[in-house]
């Protein structure tokens, strides 16, 4: 079940913020729903995976692509990866940018180089291309406590239109694992972009109540 108006193509940021796992499930469901995938791992995304799961990752974007691929039983071409300094991406464009965004998770580095249009990275390019073409940008921070710094960037992007889906599981529907509770976070994500999913019970429902 969705809430948003679906989309084909999706960009997908892995920063180093801890919370691996809310992204690599964001990458497996958008697969699993037939939808094509742009990555872009920053340096600290990857140890952080590897520090949080037990994937570790190649360091080329190609052999990242091609594990992940075969990890998530992707079709051929359906999951692309994009180096760091890859600007020859089709993310890097307004002509090549993807239907929707999402940063999960966002290191506060990150959320706030896109707050001021830094584009340092692909990853932040992709961003600030997202943001100017008017296309949907969500961000998924985790971190705590936050500083005046961090609200006051998020406030600003919220202001924008960026969607701020801090990485806070609910817990109504008694989360049995931790499973569950990255369920909850992703749900939320695809109920953005439009995706149909049964991750999660939703409030009122049976199986919530």
């Amino acid at each position: 079940m969705s809430t948003g108006k679906s989309v084909a193509t999706i960009s997908v940021g892995m920063t180093g913020a801890s919370g691996a796992q809310y992204g690599l499930r964001l990458i497996e469901w958008l697969i699993r729903s037939d939808r094509r995938v742009y990555l872009m791992l920053s340096k600290p995304a990857q140890l952080v995976i590897a520090a949080e799961t037990d994937l570790k990752l190649p360091g080329r974007a190609g052999d990242i692509a091609r594990v992940l691929a075969d990890r998530f039983g992707a079709r051929a071409g359906q999951l692309q990866a994009f180096g760091t300094d890859e600007w020859t991406a089709p993310v890097a464009s307004g002509s090549g940018v993807a239907d929707a965004m999402v940063v999960c998770p966002c290191s506060m580095a990150t959320l706030s180089s896109i707050a001021v249009g830094a584009s340092r990275s692909l990853l932040e390019r992709a961003a600030d291309v997202t943001l100017k073409e008017g296309r949907k940008l969500i961000l998924v921070p985790r971190e705590t406590p936050l500083s005046a710094i961090h609200l006051e960037n998020m406030l600003k992007l919220a202001r924008l239109g960026v969607v701020m889906l801090p990485a806070n599981p609910g817990f109504y529907s008694r989360p049995q694992n931790i499973a569950e509770l990255i369920d909850f976070i992703v749900a939320r994500v695809l109920d953005h972009l439009g995706v149909e999913h049964e991750l999660a019970p939703r409030w009122g429902s049976e199986e919530g109540a």
